[in-house]
């Protein structure tokens, strides 16, 4: 994953200038739907967004969708070490790193990015600045409504009349400052008045009573001016002192009285702010739990659409849904198996000789096999009229489906019978083909590996094999034996017969596991060869030679699933199955020499 920085939830992370986490780009993994499933895209994190495109060539396109971090919940998968998931609200992505150290990088980093988008973050108070006065706390308090104190008056009246005493105390401040200033007036004057006669009679020695009440000084124009003017009474003995102290003492007292009640009050609404405080706790103890409980139960019950979402009788998925879902997965593996089958090279696979599928064998499971085998010759080739009710569901020209409609438990368990006619091969080429394992992935496209657990004898092995899932579908494996036998015909007038039985059984070296839902089968195509004599001493082609086929599936999935997905699944998927077998089959054989 190529980054444009790495978050490690340190100062570094944080841009000098602007004070923002920095950005984070890089490509992860991002589930896109139940068809596409995990795709590599371009996710940006900048700003307390995370945005994705495309690729990274086209972000100049724009992003293809982006989440505010601001109330997202950053949770780590619990199983998968690459894996987180960001929910906000009902939308939810989830992502997937290239390994679990870019994966704590990119959480830390967007966790660094949630906790810097607030107003109250460090970085947020220091790019607005904190404002905060007592002008603006009084504004908050007067937009307040009047209804959230029951008994606010008490408390605006207490302060009114603390402003009130303000008031008073500021006069009485601005008239002692007033009699202060003339005090220190008189003091100069009379300092400067007494210092001036003194200088006079010293220099000209004149006599201080030649002086006339005025005590007036003649100017170089010959005009009088006064030298002292005499203070004024009013501005040096007008103010009554005694009067003034008692109202002093008398407002500090309001003062301290108002104070004593607004501290009063302050207790009591202590006592109620804290019982509303305990409320709000406990309510937002509850909302908590309820809210564990809540991500608890999403965790059991996987977000809608998610890469986890699973089969099961309490989904939430409809049956529409879940059988659109199958539709659309069948269609894209059925493409890229067609370009599978184009792509191969056509290789001739010998058929070996009848003999060793003449007998019954001896090994451990032998007498379990015959018993299968016997009891698909006696019912699987009966008519299917009569009590059995057997329902054609398909007909397509020589080939049509039937199903007989049989539940266990919940559990859907139709057995479906098909019968076929194939012209130019014969019963035993068709059974070797469905039987080799040498070719199984040559035609089997639902298969996604198998490997032969043991070898019982040249025309028994145990196969286990696993099948591609189908979403929302979980994943299928089968443990079954496969046997292939000839059986002879007891009428010499009738066909011999060819049998490939696959059945479930157990065995150690395959034990079922988590990763897989183990299906049980028992599965048999019975073939037989009728051949139509060629005209005068010609020898027998392919031309004269027709296989008709009977393919009996009686198939338990293991777990639940909707009944009519099943069925519709199987009303498609058994025909295609089929004619992709032939197919292989008479493509196989042309031009080779004819093995009845």
């Amino acid at each position: 994953m190529s980054e444009k920085s790495s978050s490690s939830g340190s100062d570094e992370d944080v841009d000098p200038e602007s004070g923002q986490p920095m950005e984070l780009g890089g490509v992860l993994s991002k589930w896109t739907n139940y068809i596409h499933g995990w795709q590599d895209r371009w996710v940006v994190l900048k700003n307390n967004t995370l945005s994705y495109y495309k690729s990274e060539d086209e972000r100049e396109y724009g992003c293809r969708g982006s989440l505010c971090l601001s109330k997202a919940v950053i949770t780590p998968h619990e199983f998968d070490e690459c894996r987180f998931d960001i929910s906000v609200n009902d939308s939810v992505w989830y992502l997937r790193a290239e390994d679990p150290e870019h994966r704590q990088q990119w959480i830390e980093s967007i966790e660094l990015h949630k906790a810097e988008s607030g107003y109250g973050s460090e970085t947020s108070l220091r790019r607005h600045g904190s404002m905060l006065s007592l002008t603006s706390a009084a504004s908050a308090l007067s937009a307040t409504s009047s209804s959230s104190f029951k008994k606010g008056h008490r408390l605006r009246e207490k302060l009114a009349e603390m402003e009130t005493f303000r008031d008073i105390l500021c006069r009485q401040v601005d008239t002692l400052q007033k009699y202060f200033d003339s005090c220190a007036d008189g003091v100069s004057r009379d300092e400067f008045q007494r210092d001036t006669v003194e200088e006079d009679e010293d220099e000209e020695d004149f006599p201080a009573a030649s002086r006339t009440d005025g005590e007036c000084n003649h100017n170089n124009n010959g005009s009088k001016e006064k030298l002292f003017p005499p203070a004024s009474p009013k501005d040096m003995n007008g103010i009554d002192f005694k009067g003034e102290a008692i109202t002093f003492k008398a407002t500090t007292a309001g003062i301290l009285s108002t104070l004593s009640h607004c501290i009063e009050l302050m207790v009591k609404r202590e006592d109620s702010w804290q019982k509303r405080l305990d409320k709000e706790l406990e309510k937002r103890r509850r909302l908590e739990d309820a809210y564990k409980c809540a991500m608890n139960e999403l965790k059991k019950k996987s977000h809608y659409g998610g890469p986890d979402y699973e089969e099961g009788p309490n989904s939430l998925i409809n049956e529409d849904e879940f059988f659109d879902a199958v539709e659309a997965e069948l269609d894209r593996q059925d493409k890229i198996d067609e370009q599978s089958q184009s792509e191969k090279v056509r290789r001739i696979t010998p058929v070996p000789a009848a003999d060793p599928y003449s007998t019954i064998g001896s090994h451990r499971l032998s007498a379990k096999v015959e018993e299968m085998v016997q009891n698909h010759m006696t019912y699987s080739l009966q008519d299917v009229g009569g009590d059995a009710n057997w329902q054609l569901v398909i007909e397509e020209g020589e080939m049509k489906v039937y199903r007989r409609e049989v539940e266990e438990n919940g559990i859907v368990l139709d057995p479906l019978k098909a019968t076929h006619a194939v012209k130019g091969v014969t019963g035993h080429e068709v059974c070797h083909y469905f039987w080799d394992t040498a070719v199984r992935m040559d035609w089997e496209t639902t298969i996604e590996n198998f490997n032969v657990v043991e070898t019982l004898s040249d025309n028994a092995i145990i196969v286990y094999q696993t099948h591609k899932r189908v979403w929302p579908a979980s994943q299928r494996d089968v443990l079954y034996l496969s046997a292939i036998r000839k059986i002879l015909a007891t009428n010499e007038n009738d066909p011999d017969t060819w049998l490939v039985c696959n059945f479930s059984v157990d065995h150690d070296n395959a034990a079922p596991t988590n990763r897989c839902v183990r299906a049980k089968i028992n599965v048999a195509m019975i073939c037989q060869t009728l051949v139509s004599p060629p005209e005068g001493d010609k020898e027998i082609s392919r031309d004269n030679i027709l296989c008709k086929i009977t393919y009996v599936a009686n198939v338990n999935p293991g777990g639940w699933a909707p009944a009519s997905v099943l069925r519709a699944v199987a009303k498609r998927e058994y025909p295609k199955f089929l004619k992709r077998f032939t197919s292989y089959v008479q493509e196989k054989t042309a031009g080779n020499p004819i093995l009845f």
